[in-house]
C-alpha cells in the first residue's frame, strides 16, 4: 500500500535505470512491487500479457520485479508519428492520434484512467515505484499535467528528484527546480540523489552539503555511473550507438527518423561473433557489412522518403549485388515491398508509396491494429520463436509463397528467391536464444551459446546491488512508507 516517485531534474537522467535497480533491490528485500510510469512517449513499445501495449522501460522494470507486464504500468503511451503529432494509446489500447495542441486539451480525461490504473497496482503490491517524465521544472506543461508533479499531487505519492552529474551544472539541475516550481510542489519532494558520477565520490561532498542546505531536501545518494547499463535494453532511440568490435559478421541497422522497438538489436549487439553498428543520417551503409536491418518504423512511408534522403536506396542496392543479406522488420518489412499504400491516411496523408522494390510485396494500411504475444516456427531453420507483432497493414504477394515463418501453421512474413532477402511482423524475435543462434549460424556465425534473458537478469542484480552499495535504499523505501 505505499509508493514513491522518482523524478528527473531534466530527461534521460536515469530515471528509468534507476526505476528498474529500486524494483530489483526492493523485490530482493522480500518485498512484493511493481513498476508504474502515467505517461510514457516512446516508439518503443513491448506487448502485455493483457493484450495492449506499454513503453519498452516499464516492461524491463517488470522483469527487475519479477512480473509479466501488463497495461496498468503504463496506462497512457504516446507514440510520435510527425514532428507534432502522436497516436495516443489508453490502457493498451490505442484511442486517438493527436496533434501536441489537440493532446493539451485531452490531458484533462486521461487523469481517471491513470488514477484507476495506479490504485489498481497499490492494492496489489507492497510497494509501487512510479517514474516521471521529463522534468517538473517544464512549468509550462503543469496544468492539466498527468506525467510529474500533477500525478503526485493527485495520488499523494513522494517525489525523490534525480540529477545528472554527467551532463554539468547538476547543483543548479536541482536547487533551480526548486526555484520553479509552486511551493505546494516543492513540498511534495522529499529528497533528492545523484546520479552518473565519474571520479571520486568525496569531491562532490561540498556540493551535496550544499543542494541540502539550499533546498532543505535531504540527500540519497551519490551513485556512480553504471557502466553496465548497455547490457539493458535501451528505451530512447538517443541511446543507439554501435556495439564494440566482436567479431567479424557485420551487421548495419538504418537508424530511421522514427524508429521503432529497436530493442530487437539488442540480443544481437552482444553476441560475440557481430559487430552491429547503426547507421546514422548522413552515413554510408558499410561496404564490408554482411547483413543489414531495416528496424520498425512508426511512419513506414515517411521513413521511405528519409531513407531515400540518405541514399541508402543506393547502398542497399549495391550491398544486394555484392550478395549480402538484408532482414526488414515490421515497419522495414513494408519498406522492401514494391508499394505502400495509405488510402485512409492513418499514417499522414493519404497515397501510395513506391517501396525499395527487394520483395515482391504490397502493403495498405488498415484501421486495425494488431497487437499480440506470438509463437512461430522459422521456415529456414524450422526452429521455434517467440515474439510480438504491433502494427497496422496487410502485407500480400508473390515471395508470400516463402514465408518468414508459420504462426498457428499459417505463413507469416516473406522470403526472396534466393534466400538473400527476408522480412517479418515480428518484434523480440532475438531474445529467444535458440532461434539467435539457429538464425545466425545459416549466415556462417559460430553459435556462441549466450543466454540473453540471464544476462539481462544478472545485470539487474548488479544494478540493484551497485544502489544498494552507494545509495540510502533502507530510506527510500522509508519514505514510500
Amino acid at each position: 500500500m505505499t509508493a514513491l516517485m522518482l523524478q528527473g531534474a531534466g530527461s534521460n537522467v536515469g530515471k528509468s535505470l534507476l526505476v528498474a535497480g529500486l524494483c530489483r533491490a526492493a523485490k530482493q528485500r522480500g518485498l512484493s512491487v511493481a513498476p508504474f510510469k502515467p505517461q510514457n512517449m516512446s516508439n518503443n513499445a513491448a506487448v502485455t500479457t493483457d493484450g495492449g501495449e506499454i513503453g519498452r522501460a516499464q516492461a524491463l522494470q517488470a522483469m527487475a520485479c519479477g512480473l509479466d507486464p501488463i497495461t496498468d504500468m503504463n496506462p497512457i503511451l504516446l507514440k510520435p508519428e510527425s514532428e507534432t503529432g502522436a497516436q495516443v494509446i489508453v490502457q493498451g489500447q490505442r484511442q486517438a492520434t493527436v496533434r501536441a495542441r489537440e493532446y493539451a486539451k485531452l490531458k484533462p480525461s486521461l487523469m481517471a484512467p491513470v488514477l484507476e490504473s495506479f490504485n489498481r497496482l497499490r492494492s496489489r503490491f507492497d510497494l509501487v515505484v512510479v517514474e516521471g517524465a521529463g522534468s517538473p521544472a517544464e512549468v509550462n506543461l503543469r496544468a492539466n499535467d498527468i506525467a510529474n508533479m500533477g500525478f503526485a499531487q493527485a495520488a499523494d505519492v513522494p517525489v525523490v528528484l534525480i540529477g545528472d552529474i554527467d551532463r554539468g551544472g547538476v547543483i543548479a539541475q536541482i536547487v533551480g527546480t526548486q526555484t520553479v516550481i509552486a511551493p505546494e510542489d516543492a513540498t511534495q519532494i522529499k529528497g533528492f540523489l545523484i546520479n552518473k558520477f565519474r571520479g571520486d565520490l568525496s569531491l562532490f561532498d561540498d556540493g551535496n552539503r550544499f543542494i541540502e542546505t539550499r533546498s532543505g531536501w535531504p540527500g540519497y545518494g551519490v551513485l556512480p555511473f553504471f557502466f553496465n547499463a548497455h547490457k539493458l535494453p535501451a528505451e530512447d532511440a538517443l541511446d543507439l550507438r554501435q556495439s564494440p568490435e566482436r567479431g567479424g559478421f557485420r551487421i548495419a541497422c538504418l537508424a530511421l527518423s522514427r524508429i521503432a522497438n529497436f530493442d530487437d538489436l539488442d540480443p544481437l549487439a552482444q553476441e560475440p561473433g557481430v559487430t552491429l553498428s547503426m547507421v546514422q543520417p548522413g552515413h554510408a551503409i558499410p561496404g564490408d557489412t554482411d547483413l543489414v536491418i531495416l528496424p520498425g518504423s512508426k511512419s513506414t512511408r515517411s521513413d521511405l522518403e528519409f531513407l531515400r534522403q540518405q541514399g541508402w536506396d543506393i547502398d542497399l542496392a549495391a550491398h544486394v549485388r555484392r550478395g549480402g543479406h538484408v532482414l526488414g522488420i515490421c515497419g522495414g518489412y513494408q519498406m522492401l515491398g514494391n508499394r505502400v499504400g495509405d488510402p485512409d491516411g492513418i499514417e499522414g496523408a493519404p497515397g501510395d508509396t513506391p517501396g525499395l522494390g527487394h520483395l515482391e510485396v504490397d502493403t495498405t494500411m488498415i484501421g486495425d491494429k494488431t497487437v499480440q504475444a506470438v509463437e512461430a516456427i522459422h521456415t529456414a531453420t524450422s526452429c521455434h520463436m517467440q515474439g510480438y507483432e504491433i502494427h497496422i497493414g496487410l502485407s500480400d504477394g508473390r515471395d508470400c509463397a516463402r514465408p518468414f515463418a508459420h504462426i498457428n501453421g499459417k505463413p507469416e512474413g516473406a522470403c526472396s528467391a534466393n534466400g538473400q532477402i527476408s522480412g517479418s511482423y515480428m518484434h523480440g524475435m532475438f531474445v529467444d536464444d535458440t532461434f539467435r543462434a539457429a538464425f545466425l549460424a545459416e549466415l556462417g556465425v559460430p553459435r556462441s551459446g549466450n543466454s540473453y534473458s540471464e544476462t539481462v537478469n544478472a545485470t539487474l542484480d548488479e544494478l540493484a546491488q551497485h544502489m544498494e552499495t552507494h545509495l540510502d535504499i533502507e530510506g527510500l523505501l522509508t519514505l514510500a512508507r
